[in-house]
């Protein structure tokens, strides 16, 4: 039997999973992500957090997909993780600081609580990576893709990893229009050839106050209702192209609700706040998944 806690950042749910202790059930197996992630035959989720021992950092945190595939960094999952921790071990209980080692690098989270349960977290994403060879995008290595066209695609983009790759785009539409633009282009801009890891995509819509109401297509996973390192991305490509400011807290607008993001002055690093809200417990018996 497995025990899993459910988990949201403004809607991207997660199944976490402690797993400091071994994998008896074989939650890491694409099969069984797969089955969990099911939203009519599991108990549904846009992916499963594992959370494993780290030799650097309080944890370390493994991104599974809904599809199986492995991401190397989630920004509202490592909120829910930093939560889980704080909330519920012993030894983390009433921290306000942890620390989660990702295939991107080590998250650091300040957490904010309310009754002693965390209701917010402040993540430290660490540096933007702009270089191809760094998102990894094909193309000359040293050079940074900021709004530039797209082979096959309408309008300009800007490239950015957060340890994980982005391409974002600026567009006129809003409201539904831009839900319906992100699931008609997502699909084909997800695999597009310049990507050999696929990407991310945003589609993002500068309003009148200066926020930023933005649609995300997750690599792996399709529409969310929110992405963390999404978000992080836009903001820096807000910021690389003229349309936000560097040093002060731009906020996101996504389907299920804020972030707060604010890109450093000198682009050495993202910082990302946000909530993270626990559902519910469960026990699942992953043998009997179809």
């Amino acid at each position: 039997m497995l025990e899993i806690a459910k988990y949201h950042g403004l809607g991207n749910d997660f199944l976490v999973v402690d797993l400091r202790q071994g994998d008896p059930a074989g939650v890491q197996h694409l099969e069984v992500v797969r089955a969990l992630c099911d939203r009519r035959f599991g108990v549904g989720g846009d992916g499963v957090l594992a959370i494993l021992p780290s030799a650097i950092a309080d944890c370390r945190m493994r991104v599974l997909n809904a599809d199986g595939s492995e991401a190397e960094m989630c920004g509202n999952g490592v909120r829910c993780v930093a939560k889980h921790l704080v909330d519920r071990d012993p030894l983390l209980r009433g921290r306000e600081q942890v620390s989660v080692e990702t295939l991107a690098g080590i998250m650091t989270c300040g957490l904010r609580s309310d009754g002693g349960l965390v209701r917010e977290v402040a993540v430290e994403m660490g540096r933007p990576r702009l270089l191809r060879d760094e998102i990894p995008m094909i193309g000359p290595a040293g050079e940074r893709f900021v709004d530039q066209p797209v082979e096959g695609a309408e309008g300009r983009a800007t490239a950015v990893s957060m340890g994980n790759p982005h391409l974002v785009f600026f567009v006129d539409e809003s409201g539904p229009r831009l839900r319906q633009l992100a699931e008609r282009v997502g699909p084909g801009l997800e695999r597009h050839a310049w990507f050999p890891r696929r990407t991310n995509v945003e589609l993002a819509h500068l309003d009148h106050d200066g926020s930023l109401e933005l649609v995300v297509w997750e690599r792996g996973v399709g529409i969310t209702l929110a992405c963390g390192t999404g978000a992080c991305a836009t903001a820096v490509a807000a910021c690389l192209t003229g349309r936000a400011e560097r040093g002060r807290e731009l906020r996101l607008r996504l389907l299920g609700g804020d972030l707060a993001i604010t890109v450093a002055p000198d682009d050495s690093g993202v910082t990302m706040r946000g909530p993270a809200t626990f559902v519910f417990d469960a026990t699942v018996d992953v043998s009997r998944l179809a």
